[in-house]
């Protein structure tokens, strides 16, 4: 296929479950990058959450937020978020259907904010970053926003009470991200190709959570992760070794760098 991309979901498929970057696949990264091939990340962190994992990579192009945001060759090319009056029309929903004190949070192009503590001993530090907030008079612009819901049907009355918004569940507890309903990976995917003259067919995509599905599907050739949710494994045209075991690496190294 002539590929002219590497395109990374972070949690679960660039990043290991300790949220450290393997070295080998650094390594196998910037060789690859010696041959010609850009390096994207897509993911549903926000950009300067993301970053922090990506010092050493320096990627050609990051969509964060879950595509609500993009930058290609360090400038932002795309934003796609709420306005101020609809960040608060969002955040005042969750609360009349998950109740008051339901956990949120909420991305801006500066900032990260919670309404809730998370313990020392539970959290990855790289989540635990932002400003607490109530949210009580909330009224910025806002890129995404995350809410916590442990009983499985009130997500569906959230997503029929702002139908104007994406809705996609993270597999790995009961957190679901919103964002307007057109910025998705995939619309920034296209986003990314506008501003760096290529196609999304010329893209490898490697992804293991439901929000990566469009991701692999949409792109020249899609790549699931062995620890990706079996839908995602499903859509993949390749299933490689998990994020724990060097899959990436791996693949890279059998596939251009022999």
């Amino acid at each position: 296929m002539n590929p002219r991309m590497l395109l990374f979901d972070l949690d679960g498929t660039l990043l290991r479950s300790d949220k450290t970057l393997s070295p080998r696949t650094l390594e196998a990264l910037q060789r690859c990058r010696q041959q010609g091939l850009l390096i994207g990340v897509a993911t549903s962190r926000g950009e300067q959450n993301a970053m922090g994992f990506l010092r050493q990579l320096t990627p050609d192009a990051v969509i964060s937020s879950a595509g609500a945001l993009v930058r290609c060759k360090g400038t932002i090319t795309h934003q796609n978020g709420f306005s101020a009056d609809e960040t608060a029309h969002v955040l005042q929903t969750l609360r009349t259907v998950c109740g008051a004190d339901v956990p949120m949070t909420v991305d801006t192009v500066n900032d990260y904010y919670r309404n809730y503590q998370v313990p020392a001993t539970d959290a990855d530090q790289t989540w635990a970053m932002g400003h607490m907030t109530d949210y009580e008079g909330f009224a910025l612009p806002s890129l995404k926003i995350c809410f916590e819901c442990h009983d499985p049907d009130l997500p569906k009355v959230v997503a029929d009470a702002l139908p104007h918004c994406d809705l996609i569940h993270f597999s790995d507890g009961p957190w679901y991200k919103l964002t307007p309903k057109d910025a998705t990976k995939e619309a920034a995917i296209l986003q990314m190709c506008d501003a760096l003259e290529l196609q999304p067919a010329k893209i490898i995509a490697f992804g293991d959570d439901y929000a990566d599905i469009g991701m692999l599907k949409m792109c020249g050739l899609g790549i699931a992760m062995g620890n990706a949710i079996e839908e995602v494994k499903e859509v993949a045209d390749v299933v490689i070794g998990s994020n724990d075991e060097d899959g990436i690496a791996d693949w890279l190294e059998v596939t251009f760098l022999r």
